[in-house]
Parts: structure tokens; C-alpha cells; sequence
């Protein structure tokens, strides 16, 4: 039995990559932990008083997007643990696969016009990510 670490964004559009690894949790019959992200680092070129402002909004919206996760998977027969962690997501997804011995990685990906990020550079991130954590990396792809 191994442990899936989905990292999420919450929200609409996470909902196929959530139901797809909840679904892939119990096919495997492995635990599952949701894991979000508070990165603030894009406010460093704003003023100080901002970031006071945002970071506690960021988080409050973590917690409910963690919680949401979770009622997703217990709908579903799933219990899941969320993990909350504060900086930039490929460093705390290391972090987190380390201290819970997860034995696999699990992201969602748009394609098409909505994209965040071309494929191409979430290939690079993948296998950045999977040599730094030594645990395979898995995008779960959403067509918009």
C-alpha cells in the first residue's frame, strides 16, 4: 500500500484531476493526502502591506479548498488526510513526499486554450521534480 500525494488548487476545475486520483486511491487501495500550497511569492513586487493583507486570505481559502477535497474522496468512499504548507510548490511537495514516504505525485493539467502552462514546461517540472523527490510524478490531463 502506497501513498498518493495530489497537490490541488481546489476549486471547479480540480475536480477531474480530484476524482481521478480518488478513483486511482482505491483501485490501489492506497492512502491519499490532498496537499495545498500558500505561495506568496509573487507579491514580492508589490508592497509589504499587501502580503499582510493576501497571506491570510491565501490560507483561509486553502483550508476550504482542503476540506472540499476531502468530502470529495469521503463521498466516494476514500479517506483522505490535507496537508498545508506555506512557500513555493516544488519545494514543498518534496518536503512532503519525504515526510510521509509518498510513492507517488499526482497533479492536474489543463490543455488547450485555458492553460496555465505549455506542456512542454510542465514536462520539465515533472522530471525536476522526480529526481529531486525520487518518486514518479503524475499529470492528470483536463481538456477545456
Amino acid at each position: 500500500m502506497g501513498i498518493i500525494l495530489c497537490a490541488t488548487r481546489g476549486g471547479e476545475a480540480s475536480y477531474p484531476t480530484q476524482d481521478a486520483v480518488i478513483a486511482l486511491a482505491k483501485e490501489q487501495g492506497d492512502e491519499l493526502v490532498f496537499l495545498y500550497v500558500v505561495d506568496t511569492s509573487f507579491l514580492n513586487h508589490t508592497a509589504a502591506p499587501l502580503v499582510v493583507d493576501v497571506e491570510p486570505q491565501l490560507e483561509k481559502l486553502g483550508q476550504f479548498q482542503l476540506v472540499m477535497a476531502q468530502e470529495r474522496a469521503t463521498t466516494q468512499g476514500i479517506t483522505a488526510q490535507t496537508i498545508m504548507r506555506h512557500g513555493q510548490l516544488r519545494t514543498e511537495l518534496v518536503s512532503v513526499v519525504k515526510e510521509l514516504g509518498a510513492t507517488l505525485i499526482v497533479m492536474g493539467h489543463s490543455l488547450g486554450p485555458d492553460a496555465a502552462f505549455e506542456d512542454s514546461a510542465l514536462q520539465v517540472f515533472a522530471a525536476d521534480l522526480q529526481i529531486e523527490s525520487g518518486v514518479e510524478v503524475r499529470f492528470l490531463d483536463k481538456i477545456d
